[in-house]
């Protein structure tokens, strides 16, 4: 019983490991809005800072709150990091990372 349940945590131990291998992608394409990316596609980009919105609604008007704000501040990409509820019911907090084209190497245009 021991053994088979060492063996049960031990695989579940190394299929929570492969969760954290990204496998780098690129961005899609810049338009006039910011856009949301995931983890795997900031790689290679700018980090150019980070926003907050405190909303009252839903997840969803804090999303949007947060790519309004992103596309306000010029960013061309921006991934969320947090859409929780607050003390008060009904008003919602995100934060973000913008992020913009990446810096080409020194010596290349």
């Amino acid at each position: 019983m021991m053994r088979r349940l060492r063996l049960c945590f031990f695989t579940l131990l190394l299929l929570s490991c492969s969760q954290f291998n990204v496998t780098p992608k690129a961005p899609p394409p810049a338009g006039p809005k910011a856009q949301e990316i995931n983890r795997a596609q900031t790689l290679n980009l700018r980090r150019l800072g980070t926003i907050s919105v405190t909303v009252r609604g839903s997840p969803d008007d804090a999303e949007r709150a947060i790519a309004a704000k992103a596309t306000t501040a010029g960013a061309t990409w921006y991934r969320i990091q947090l859409v929780s509820e607050t003390v008060m019911p009904g008003y919602w907090y995100s934060t973000a990372i913008l992020y913009g084209p990446p810096v080409p190497p020194p010596g290349e245009k």
